[in-house]
């Protein structure tokens, strides 16, 4: 097979390898994962509860996978350079080929809107129940820098998660300016923290002499 180095230890680093096939955490069964994201057998039969493998085998496995990935890509004839198509095999390998055709990211590519592709990458960081998972947040930023390393470009926003979790607020330029920089630099696990934690649902109490037009002091001791 071709050289899908950068793809396939992307996908090692994330997926992790199980020895031992593990239920979806949305359904808590089918379908089973096993390997390094492996749910069916190159035969096309699904992983099953109580299914093992090797680590051996389970290469084996991401391998063929991988492949089937490739030859999808290019039956599409997009035009991709060999980091484009390396970012893609591993976002379609996490994310599932139907999505990947219903995204955003075939239209850009068609119109060579690279930036635009790799940002739509950095979007999908949420797992069934609309909660950020870190390890999703720094997959992406991987893939999109990955995705963009031949021709030079940085991704156009990035995720913006902090800017999306205050889409309510009428943010003056400064302060959109240090969102931005401090997403940069934030540890994705502390990102998801915080958003999942800002979207929870929270109720306040206020005192009962409070008025409408009262403002609230507060200290940064």
């Amino acid at each position: 097979m071709a050289d899908f180095r950068r793809a396939i230890n992307i996908i090692k680093k994330y997926e992790g390898y199980s020895e031992k096939a593990y239920p979806d955490p949305s359904t808590g069964g089918a379908p089973y994962t096993i390997g390094y994201g492996t749910q069916y057998y190159p035969d096309g039969s699904p992983v099953k509860q109580g299914h093992r493998c090797t680590q051996h085998k389970a290469l084996e496995y991401l391998f063929h996978e991988v492949e089937l990935i490739d030859d999808e890509l290019t039956r599409l004839n997009l035009g991709l350079d060999s980091s484009m198509r390396e970012a893609l095999i591993s976002f379609i390998h996490s994310i599932g080929w139907e999505p990947f055709l219903y995204s955003e990211i075939i239209d850009a590519v068609e119109n060579e809107y690279w930036g635009g592709a790799a940002e739509e990458i950095t979007h999908w960081i949420f797992d069934s129940y609309y909660k950020v998972i870190g390890g999703l947040v720094d997959r992406r930023r991987e893939e999109s820098n990955l995705f963009l390393a031949e021709i030079k470009m940085p991704v156009d926003k990035g995720g913006e998660i902090l800017l999306d979790a205050f889409r309510n607020y009428s943010a003056k330029p400064n302060q959109i300016q240090a969102i931005r920089s401090l997403e940069a630099s934030t540890n994705p696990y502390v990102l998801a923290e915080f958003v999942n934690s800002f979207e929870a649902e929270t109720s306040f109490e206020l005192d009962s002499d409070y008025e409408e037009n009262d403002s609230i002091s507060i200290s940064w001791d």
